[in-house]
């Protein structure tokens, strides 16, 4: 298993626990299993783990009280039946990285594990719209007082030079925190540029937004 993401499974139904096992066998590395708070916050302490794919609700606590117990540095990945605005907006703001849906694929959510685990977010197509419009408000990001690049498109010219910088090393592959090193800037603010990009662009998440970008010869 060695190279593998080492993945923590925390959920109360075990039959979706061992259906989540058989789903990314081969793909990740799954180190430890929970099915209650307490026994989440002392498996992810004890192995810790690369990431916690994180059930929403459970009948103590759920995933939020996980979040707040543990005291090593982990990724979570929130993976629940609940696309609810609240339940999206209240562990991403707790520190998750990413939130998806449990009728999402297999391999998606091997994509969503390797993402999250490179330093990227991850949302299910519908909730990245939930997101972008809590923190849209959220940390203002101060640029550099330079001139406004001259581009014809009204969305291009709508983004700060700064938020070009960051949208091209997106589109070129790059992690938040490879951005984050290439421009001298940390990880938390890439991620608050990369919320203003998707927004002004009303693209739903990454991918889509390369694909913008590439048809704009952005990149």
């Amino acid at each position: 298993m060695t190279g593998m993401v080492k993945v923590f499974l925390v959920d109360d139904h075990s039959v979706f626990r061992s259906g989540v096992r058989a789903e990314l066998a081969g793909k990740v590395d799954i180190v430890g299993d929970a099915g209650t708070v307490a026994e989440a916050v002392a498996g992810i302490d004890a192995v810790r783990p690369d990431v916690v794919l994180l059930d929403v609700h459970m009948p103590d606590g759920g995933g939020l009280a996980v979040l707040r117990g543990v005291s090593v540095d982990t990724v979570f990945l929130a993976l629940s039946v609940s696309d609810a605005a609240e339940d999206v907006i209240s562990l991403i703001r707790a520190g998750a990285r990413g939130y998806v849906t449990k009728n999402i694929s297999g391999p998606e959510l091997a994509e969503a594990i390797e993402r999250v685990h490179s330093g990227d977010a991850y949302f299910s197509p519908r909730l990245a719209g939930f997101v972008l419009d809590a923190f849209a408000g959220g940390e203002i990001v101060e640029d550099e007082p330079e001139e406004p690049q001259k581009i014809e498109d009204p969305v291009v010219d709508a983004l700060t030079r700064r938020e070009l910088e960051v949208l091209r090393l997106l589109a070129r592959g790059y992690t938040y925190r490879e951005i984050g090193q290439e421009l001298f800037i940390s990880v938390k603010t890439v991620e608050t540029h990369a919320s203003n990009i998707l927004r002004k662009t009303q693209q739903s998440n990454r991918h889509a937004l390369t694909r913008w970008a590439h048809s704009r010869d952005l990149d």
